[in-house]
């Protein structure tokens, strides 16, 4: 089993913890995840991939072991978000990478396309939406309406969203054996979202999430100029973001690999070995660049 490194560093005066593997000197594969997790979620693919990657996995600001301001210390938007991510490559001296990206690690990636497109050299998204296809509109709906109208009663209308029984359903809807997702995932998310302040920190991304779609038309035009190589690997029963989330990356990128495995939003926890055949089958198909 490789080891895995537990690592902290400054950017712009906020700490960000990272999980670190692998040969220095081998393509490195960056891992960005999604809400309500961090760095955690990826607990064990690091290692399963440190045998050809340079694995780097950092918690976002707000989440896991990273800084966690007030939203008066700090612009919680995705923007922001992006901000610090490319600050923590510049730090760490990243400068060609593909990209791991689950949930908000989406957008949060699709910035550093649009800001340095040439730095990618592949992207795996795992129930990681670019295409308005992939939005579950029962889910969105209330998020959508916050982002329009951040009105005292659309903010009531997602508040549970922060509480056990929401954040305990994103790791069990879509699951055919629900009893192999490991609790101790969600308790770890629950913690963390329990700290004071943090439930402004987590509205204000919602608010902001609608930010991202604009961005997409720009995205699709970097995915057909680029050709980057994309797997997109997806629990084809996530409720959030839906199967033809992964399925429209090939109308922008031909050659695009598409995966739909019998799983959910957090399909590490329970297809981690069919995950790491896919991307060990991919990267080993993958052109040079």
């Amino acid at each position: 089993m490789a080891k895995v490194h537990h690592r902290t560093v400054a950017v712009g005066g906020h700490e960000i913890f990272y999980r670190e593997a692998g040969p220095r000197d081998a393509p490195v594969l960056l891992l960005l995840h999604g809400y309500p997790t961090s760095s955690h979620m990826f607990r064990h693919l690091i290692p399963a991939l440190a045998d050809r990657y340079h694995v780097i996995a950092p918690d976002h600001i707000g989440f896991g072991r990273s800084s966690a301001p007030s939203v008066d210390e700090f612009d919680y938007t995705f923007d922001a978000l992006a901000a610090i991510t490319r600050g923590f490559l510049d730090v760490m001296g990243v400068t060609r990478f593909t990209v791991y990206t689950q949930d908000y690690g989406a957008p949060i990636a699709w910035r550093l396309a649009l800001g340095a497109p040439h730095e990618i050299e592949g992207v795996i998204s795992q129930n990681g939406n670019a295409y308005e296809d992939g939005f579950v509109p029962d889910f969105w709906a209330p998020i959508w309406a916050y982002g329009e109208d951040p009105s005292p009663g659309n903010e009531a209308a997602l508040r549970p969203a922060l509480g056990r029984e929401a954040v305990e359903w994103q790791y069990l809807h879509g699951v055919p054996d629900p009893s192999t997702i490991d609790p101790d995932a969600w308790e770890h998310d629950l913690a963390l979202l329990a700290r004071p302040g943090n439930d402004l920190a987590q509205l204000a991304l919602f608010r902001d999430y609608r930010s991202n779609r604009v961005l997409y038309p720009r995205l699709h035009e970097w995915l057909r100029d680029s050709q980057v190589p994309v797997l997109a690997v997806w629990g084809r029963n996530d409720e959030i973001f839906g199967p033809r989330g992964a399925e429209a990356f090939c109308r922008d990128a031909p050659d695009a690999r598409i995966e739909l495995l019998d799983g959910g939003h957090f399909l590490l926890e329970s297809h981690l070995d069919e995950v790491v055949g896919h991307i060990r089958d991919w990267s080993d198909s993958r052109p040079a660049r």
